[in-house]
């Protein structure tokens, strides 16, 4: 995915508004926890919704950029148990849910392109988007 001057404002809304969503609708998410996990799955959704808003605040900032892009392939990276659970239990759903389910596994990897391109735009000192750097 080629990385514009709008791509990590676009990166930081995508991970920004995720965020939002793991404490607006937190029960939706409860359920993708994988169950090996200790503690309640609800601790595990508002933990992850923190770090998706903290990362989304440091793709904002030139000087985070590279850091917080870097943290957020890793993220992504992180949150592919999360759906491996959900593929697995809803495989006996409704076809459109299944798809769902089952489509959200191969898209992880290209998340983790984007924010590694956002990255390497950040380490190569492009320009931001607000001309600073």
């Amino acid at each position: 995915m080629p990385t514009t001057a709008r791509s990590p404002l676009l990166l930081a809304g995508l991970m920004a508004g995720a965020g939002v969503l793991h404490f607006a609708a937190p029960k939706a998410f409860d359920g993708l926890v994988p169950r090996a996990l200790p503690r309640r799955p609800r601790t595990w959704t508002y933990a992850s919704g923190a770090v998706e808003a903290a990362l989304a605040a440091g793709l904002l900032h030139p000087r985070t950029r590279r850091p917080a892009a870097l943290a957020t392939a890793a993220f992504f990276v992180g949150v592919l148990p999360a759906n491996v659970q959900m593929a697995v239990d809803w495989r006996h759903r409704p076809a459109p849910m299944r798809a769902i389910a089952f489509a959200r596994l191969p898209a992880q990897l290209p998340l983790v392109l984007w924010a590694r391109n956002v990255a390497r735009a950040a380490g190569e000192g492009r320009p931001a988007p607000d001309g600073q750097r």
